[in-house]
């Protein structure tokens, strides 16, 4: 966005919704209205009731600059969470960096499965995989009397997690390492959590532009048929789960027979398939060692 470009938008609130929501409306971008809305809320911090009672309302410049900053990229094709650098799940908020999937609501499905499974609390909670900590942070403020362990391969994604549980007030009862799933992982746990890679390669250049283009690769790519990620935690699951414990693994839509021929190869069982608002699999309940 040029400096002429700017200095010719209004800079009252009402004007520049509406240049705004023009921009969003010739890009192609869906329900621009709210989109212009949600950014202009986000900058300013004025609802939506201001821009309807006081269109005429001054914005500095300072805010109208970054309004018009956010529109661009948005343009562009950038999702809207990652302008905003956080994304609200199961009622929080969670920053989100270059590195961290953006949270979904599908994934809530895992932390309701997790909480119907338990009538109290596990011992532990090891989540794998955790990117910006969503699952793991959202069921310790579900379990107060509950610790867990995070582990993501990328530390940067670590950093947010730790970050996010500062914010969230569960640094003492949350830990997060760097590691390949549970490969640095010695000890057992009542509860493992995960949302891994599951998107088969070549599916991945036909996904929608805001996921192929900003999530991350990693989070995204589960090889060839889409269940590296499954081979290598089943692989070790009896080891890493307590006697009589439960793993929750988000799963792809079309996935549900895979994961359960998957998982007994690797002598363990799946117990239950949990399904999302849609009403496809999208949770798949794990046990091992009491077929």
């Amino acid at each position: 966005m040029t400096n002429d470009s700017t200095e010719a938008v209004s800079d009252t609130i009402g004007g520049l919704y509406k240049h705004i929501r023009g921009l969003l409306l010739g890009a192609g971008i869906d329900n621009p209205a709210f989109e212009a809305r949600l950014v202009i809320e986000k900058r300013t911090g004025l609802d939506q009731a201001v821009l309807i009672s006081e269109p005429g309302r001054l914005v500095p410049i300072a805010q109208k600059n970054r309004i018009l900053d956010d529109i661009e990229r948005l343009r562009r094709g950038e999702p809207l969470h990652r302008i905003f650098g956080e994304r609200e799940f199961w009622g929080l908020t969670f920053a989100i960096g270059t590195e961290t999937l953006e949270p979904r609501p599908d994934t809530e499905t895992l932390v309701e499965a997790a909480l119907k499974l338990f009538g109290a609390p596990p011992s532990a909670i090891l989540d794998l995989g955790t990117g910006s900590g969503c699952i793991l942070l959202s069921l310790l403020k579900e379990w107060p009397s509950c610790e867990g362990l995070g582990v993501d391969l990328s530390y940067e994604t670590v950093k947010v997690a730790r970050a996010n549980a500062q914010s969230l007030g569960l640094s003492s009862r949350a830990r997060f390492i760097c590691g390949s799933w549970a490969d640095a992982v010695g000890t057992r746990f009542g509860l493992i959590v995960s949302n891994p890679p599951y998107i088969a390669r070549d599916v991945i250049p036909t996904l929608e532009r805001c996921v192929r283009e900003h999530d991350p690769i990693l989070a995204l790519d589960g090889g060839e048929d889409g269940l590296d990620a499954y081979r290598k935690i089943f692989f070790s699951l009896e080891r890493n789960l307590l006697p009589g414990g439960r793993a929750l693994f988000e799963i792809g839509f079309d996935q549900e027979e895979s994961i359960v021929r998957l998982a007994e190869k690797y002598r363990c069982s799946a117990r239950c398939v949990y399904r999302d608002l849609a009403g496809r699999a999208r949770v798949v309940e794990i046990s091992c060692g009491d077929k």
